[in-house]
């Protein structure tokens, strides 16, 4: 099976957002360091401290929305059997995860200097979201060719 490059973009951001899903629901198992870590909203943090279930329903939420991603991509291109409102779907998450990326820009200076972390993230989400831009682009073409 050959992919255009296009199409191994959003593989490539697919990838992407199921090894944040994994990561994100491993921070429920290793514990509360893990959501501080990963700059968790204060309330999450809490409640893992606490044992509430906030934190590992959210992070469930959370986790099953990237590996919906990864679903709307992998179908996109072919790896898996197609699923409806693939066209809206890789649109949407490509404003999103453009959004978190260009959103997180301003938090890179902190009081305490650089912010690694905001700028890792949001370099990360920023390419999830020019994969899904691209892979929408791909869809979108290949839709209206077979019409």
């Amino acid at each position: 099976m050959s992919f255009s490059v296009k199409s191994k973009l959003l593989i490539s951001g697919g990838v992407i957002a199921s090894a944040a899903a994994i990561w994100h629901l491993l921070c429920i198992w290793v514990g509360p360091s893990w959501f501080a870590f990963a700059r968790a909203p204060k309330q999450i943090i809490d409640s893992a401290q606490q044992g509430t279930l906030l934190a590992p329903v959210g992070t469930v939420i959370v986790a099953g929305l990237m590996f919906a991603c990864t679903v709307f991509a992998f179908s996109a291109v072919g790896l898996i059997r197609k699923v409806p409102l693939v066209k809206p779907a890789l649109i949407t998450i490509a404003l999103l995860c453009a959004l978190r990326g260009l959103i997180g820009i301003p938090t890179f200076v902190t009081s305490a200097g650089l912010d690694i972390w905001q700028i890792v993230a949001s370099t990360v989400w920023l390419y999830v979201g020019v994969c899904f831009i691209a892979g929408s682009i791909e869809h979108g073409t290949a839709v209206n060719s077979s019409t």
